[in-house]
């Protein structure tokens, strides 16, 4: 009996992992569609090549990038025991994500518009509605990110997770690392297209 335990036991994770891989397929595939549209509307004759790309851009670059080498130092800390490293690194990683909102927030609705460059309205162009476009829809998966480490933070806390049994752990990890290596993807686009 412990034995057929044991097999729906995997049965039940490989399910979990496979939902996330779906789950990551199918907003590469959403991402894909908004990236060939970026690149076809370059082409028209009202597309800007003269603004500055937000600094605030740069930064949260930078940040989440650090976000993900925390989760990761906060995963093996946490497999090996180590609770109290774990749970910094968990709320560093937390604060990060939510530092890297405020920067997109920051470079769309602050450092754009200071330099006359509107979303909507008669000033707005194709260009800057992308870029909102852009950093709106990865900030909601930053945001879903976010609910994801708080879950991992609560069932850390919760002790859920041992060195044997930390599946949501590592497809919380895996699912902020896709965030973060989504948004490396989406700023050197910007970046080298700009």
């Amino acid at each position: 009996m412990d034995y057929t335990q044991g097999g729906e036991k995997l049965k039940q994770d490989r399910a979990k992992k496979q939902m996330l891989w779906f789950g990551i397929i199918s907003l590469c595939m959403t991402f894909a569609g908004l990236t060939s549209a970026y690149i076809v509307s370059m082409e028209r004759r009202d597309w800007l090549h003269n603004y500055e790309l937000p600094q605030a851009f740069v930064i949260s670059t930078v940040v989440i990038v650090m976000s993900s080498v925390t989760v990761i130092l906060a995963k093996n800390a946490i497999i090996s025991g180590k609770r109290t490293i774990g749970t910094i690194l968990l709320s560093i990683t937390l604060l990060l994500g939510i530092a890297f909102i405020i920067l997109q927030y920051d470079g769309i609705f602050n450092e754009l518009t200071s330099q006359g460059y509107y979303v909507t309205g008669p000033s707005s162009s194709i260009t800057i509605t992308f870029l909102f476009l852009i950093a709106f829809l990865h900030v909601a998966h930053v945001i879903a990110g976010i609910i994801v480490l708080i879950t991992m933070f609560v069932n850390h806390l919760r002790g859920k997770y041992t060195k044997d049994e930390y599946l949501g752990l590592s497809i919380g990890a895996t699912f902020w690392h896709f965030v973060d290596i989504l948004w490396i993807f989406l700023f050197v686009l910007i970046y080298i297209t700009k």
